[in-house]
């Protein structure tokens, strides 16, 4: 039968003894071992009753044997459903009673606490631990045969749903198809070059975008290999260089590999590519990166709803603050959010795209679907942007971030990028937060460098004439550091609740 993304995973491996992942106690795959683990995992959920279309659910601590489990389900014709391992047992029951899971696998530190879960929304509970032990496993052992006949799977049919973030109302789930996810899968092997010769450094997490689809499937679609890592440490993946030829990562990772002694044009002389997403990288990171280590790393742009949409050049100019151009096959447009005219060029507007990336709609949600594409198929990313004469996407902010003050439009990234330039500064983040007279009033977060002598009055006086008076602030705060999500990501949200009484009249008691 023809399962359209595993067909073309299998098709792709060099030969079954082909090395596949690696983990840093030693442990080894090679494809043969992937396509045989995944056929006895296969054959033990389709025992379990799991049957296509169903979803499974896992919330797991990173191993190979979770990446197994999902391309299991690719086979097996369910519907591989991620969870972040920081979601509490509470926000597990939204996500397992809007999913409605056949099968829910969890840590077995978790086990106890998502049962009632699990029993309360009809889903069948098993463990899976980080060693490749657990409860499943034990099916497996039991159940699992090293053949399976591969349900059929088209390029329409559901590979996955990830959960959105919710930080304007409850999670969506984005559902992907199979051609979705190798229609991304094989425009990313041709544009960043992946080749069987590749071994990638994994150090992201796999209940992500970035760390399952990103990566894992662009080295499957490739036939490569990976150093497979539980976690980001600097000097494990400094370690590990000189045995790789790439590495995927979030900006955190390259700021912490820039402040490293480790750091150097001999240890990164095999490696070919550095990629980085998920969070805008700072120009500064971008240089002292390049400064210490010869390669200037490669910024790209994407969304759970899409897989990636645009990227920096392999060959050509990498420009920093800038997300690239758009991937072949993808096409990306910037519209007033008004009228939804397309704007020119330079000019900032939303972000539409439209290509064999884009999901299929939000999962139960078909009024919220219908509202976020337009009638010539564009996806409305709700990401504001410009594209300049040259084609670069680059992204400015939110729509919700977006900061109207006094009537103006105030576009975060643009007073972060003159703040990050001054010296002593480390990172910024512009927020808008309630005013009686302005609606909302242009604040700064700002993480300066230790010993830095940055004051509030010294931020205020460098932009006074570097920014028109609407843009500038009306504050500037000083914290240790930015409230980031897993990825990476400022929580901009956590930062205008924490400030959202700053501008009200102190209450006399």
């Amino acid at each position: 039968m023809s399962n359209h993304l595993f067909d073309a995973v299998s098709s792709a491996a060099p030969d079954l003894d082909a090395p596949f992942l690696e983990t840093l106690d030693g442990r080894r795959w090679s494809y043969g071992d992937l396509f045989d683990g995944s056929a006895r995992l296969a054959a033990t959920l389709a025992a379990l009753g799991v049957v296509p279309g169903d979803r499974v659910a896992v919330q797991v601590e990173k191993s190979p044997e979770a990446l197994l489990l999902y391309v299991a389900c690719l086979r097996a014709g369910a519907v591989f459903l991620p969870l972040n391992v920081a979601y509490t047992p509470t926000e597990l029951d939204y996500f397992v009673g809007d999913a409605e899971p056949r099968l829910l696998v969890a840590s077995p530190a978790a086990a106890a606490a998502l049962r009632p879960v699990a029993h309360r929304h009809g889903a069948r509970l098993e463990t899976l631990d980080a060693k490749g032990g657990g409860s499943l496993m034990a099916l497996v052992a039991e159940h699992g045969v090293p053949s399976f006949d591969n349900i059929d799977r088209g390029p329409d049919d559901l590979a996955a749903i990830l959960y959105t973030s919710g930080t304007t109302g409850r999670s969506k789930g984005a559902m992907l198809t199979h051609d979705n996810l190798l229609s991304n899968a094989l425009t990313l092997k041709d544009f960043w070059r992946f080749t069987p010769a590749d071994r990638l450094i994994h150090a992201l997490p796999i209940f992500h975008t970035h760390g399952l689809f990103v990566a894992t499937n662009t080295i499957l679609a490739s036939g490569a290999s990976m150093l497979f890592l539980p976690r980001f440490d600097a000097g494990e993946v400094l370690s590990l260089m000189d045995r790789a030829t790439a590495m995927m990562g979030v900006p955190t990772f390259y700021v912490r590999l820039a402040q490293h002694p480790g750091l150097t044009p001999e240890a990164t002389a095999g490696m070919r590519l550095f990629v980085s997403g998920s969070a805008p990288l700072l120009a500064e990171t971008h240089r002292a990166f390049e400064e210490k280590s010869g390669h200037k790393i490669l910024e790209r742009y994407g969304m759970t709803e899409t897989n990636m949409i645009t990227s920096n050049p392999y060959d050509g100019d990498r420009v920093a603050g800038a997300v690239g151009l758009p991937l072949p096959g993808i096409t990306v447009r910037v519209t007033d959010p008004e009228t939804k005219a397309i704007v020119g060029a330079g000019e900032v507007g939303m972000i539409e795209v439209r290509g064999p990336n884009v999901f299929k709609g939000y999962w139960r949600m078909p009024e919220k679907t219908q509202a976020e594409f337009r009638e010539d198929g564009f996806f409305v990313t709700g990401d504001l942007g410009k594209i300049d004469a040259r084609g670069y996407v680059t992204i400015v902010g939110r729509d919700k971030d977006l900061v109207i003050s006094g009537g103006y439009n105030v576009y975060p990234k643009e007073v972060e990028a003159e703040i990050d330039e001054l010296e002593g500064v480390v990172e910024s983040a512009v927020i808008g937060v309630a005013h009686a007279d302005f609606g909302e009033a242009v604040t700064a977060v700002v993480v300066k460098a230790e010993g830095a002598s940055v004051s509030e009055r010294g931020v205020l006086a460098a932009l006074d004439g570097r920014l028109a008076r609407f843009k500038q602030p009306k504050r500037v705060l000083f914290v240790d550091e930015l409230p980031r999500n897993t990825m990476g990501k400022v929580q901009k949200a956590a930062l205008r609740q924490r400030y959202a009484d700053l501008y009200q009249p102190a209450k006399v008691g």
